[in-house]
């Protein structure tokens, strides 16, 4: 790694510090712990054990909506016990604003490494790491800013960027809105309060149709449109491969649960951060998108047990208004949130099958950019054999990182394969679960990416 290169702003940082809040600290035979605040009001915390073993985790949170804004240096307590017992030193900030915060969280991230090697000094090797939300400003700082990283660790990330990650989130709503009959606006979301009162009145609408074999059949529809597994959370019963109805059951409340989170409230702050709506339907073929959807053969069953005409409705959906970007908006997402797909050190990208939230197959949309961007050999993918979003075990998550750092160590991906991810997870950790699976999404829906020309309107 090449320490001697930083990014610029560095000089004034440090210059800033001297202003901000005093760090505090607090010690403990075995760690040494510090709270601090960096110059843009970001938080940051930093975890170091006696014992260090050189290697700095520098850890991106997922999502936070606010107001609450904790600095977080480990994706759970358990984990975190884990890594510090191993000599690793954990960092972290809490980014300066919540919500679509790319364009703080990627300064406050390194501006908490440059903090923390004014303090502790130089690190042998630096590994950005984070989850969900936390994965996109992980994979941001790969590919912006890979020399102050030695490699980098994506947990049930939002890989695909974020284009395609509204893209993505607009047509299962847009789905129900034209098929359950509804008025509520999708997109130019005055308030918050106006994102709460659309979610309201859509999911009382999906409420309402789920108590009938042709709303049931609908609402399999809109949750192909996002690829939402028929198993996505870990209290649900793993539905057998043709028991519809289970599957379906299963979607409801996964569907009700991206209309309450991702499609209204988090929609309207992105587009108040990009200066407007960044997504479209326009030109997009629902017949063919379906065809590509992983639970496509579930929403046929679905369609003919109520007797419904499934070419009807998609012919709906190809007929009704459709939803036009604001190209200003389009563009500041693409350069804040969307990814090139060049790296130029190794990333290691995880998740689970069963990710209603954020979908397997963003893995895909990852990985389409990473070959077109003539990266491939530095990436790789793992998958883990549980429902959720972000529902990995503590054994899971080291195994994931030594094996990034195998590959660093070596210079080449060695034991990538389940059985050797499982294998290290079991050393790592015996008492908590190892289910690494081989696995190959399938495409993600509405790719986007600055490695193809062509997703650029």
């Amino acid at each position: 790694m090449r320490h001697g290169t930083r990014i610029a702003g560095t000089a004034a940082l440090l210059l800033t510090l001297t202003t901000a809040p005093a760090a505090t600290a607090s010690a403990t035979a075995e760690t040494t712990h510090v709270d601090g605040r960096l110059p843009s009001g970001a938080t940051y915390m930093m975890d170091v054990p006696t014992t260090w073993n050189g290697t700095v985790l520098l850890f991106s949170h997922g999502y936070t909506s606010g107001p609450a804004n904790p600095a977080q240096d480990a994706p759970d307590d358990a984990t975190k016990t884990l890594l510090l017992r191993q000599g690793y030193a954990l960092i972290g900030s809490s980014y300066a604003s919540t919500g679509w915060a790319v364009s703080d969280a990627v300064p406050d991230q390194l501006a908490t490494l440059e903090t923390f090697t004014t303090r502790f000094g130089q690190a042998s090797r630096t590994l950005a790491w984070g989850r969900s939300y936390g994965g996109l400003v992980t994979t941001a700082i790969a590919e912006r800013h890979p020399d102050r990283i030695d490699g980098s660790l994506s947990l049930c990330g939002l890989v695909q960027g974020g284009v395609a990650n509204w893209n993505n989130t607009l047509d299962p709503a847009f789905a129900l809105k034209t098929l359950l009959g509804s008025d509520v606006p999708l997109v130019n979301l005055p308030s918050q309060q106006a994102a709460t009162d659309a979610a309201n009145t859509l999911t009382a609408k999906v409420d309402s149709a789920q108590s009938t074999a042709e709303g049931r059949a609908r609402i399999a529809l809109a949750a192909a449109l996002h690829n939402i597994p028929v198993w996505n959370a870990p209290t649900q019963t793993r539905p057998a491969a043709t028991d519809w109805d289970a599957q379906q059951a299963n979607q409801y409340d996964a569907v009700k649960g991206l209309l309450k989170i991702a499609a209204f409230n988090r929609r309207q702050e992105a587009e108040v951060r990009a200066g407007g709506n960044m997504s479209w339907n326009t030109g997009v073929d629902y017949t063919r998108l379906l065809g590509r959807s992983s639970v496509r053969k579930e929403v046929t069953a679905l369609y003919k047990k109520a007797g419904l005409s499934l070419g009807k409705d998609l012919a709906a959906l190809n007929r009704a208004p459709r939803i036009t970007a604001d190209p200003s908006a389009v563009a500041w997402m693409s350069s804040t949130s969307s990814f090139t797909g060049k790296l130029a050190k190794p990333q290691l990208s995880v998740h689970t099958i069963g990710d209603p939230l954020v979908p397997v197959q963003t893995e895909s949309a990852l990985h389409r950019a990473v070959t077109a961007a003539g990266s491939a050999p530095l990436l790789r993918q793992a998958y883990v054999d549980n429902a959720g979003h972000c529902t990995f075990s503590p054994a899971e998550q080291l195994a994931a990182l030594h094996t990034l750092e195998g590959r660093l160590t070596t210079g080449s991906w060695q034991g990538t394969d389940p059985a050797s991810l499982n294998a290290r997870a079991t050393a790592a950790d015996p008492t908590t679960p190892t289910r690494y699976v081989s696995y190959r999404p399938t495409p993600y829906l509405r790719p986007y990416d600055l490695a193809h020309p062509a997703d650029r309107r």
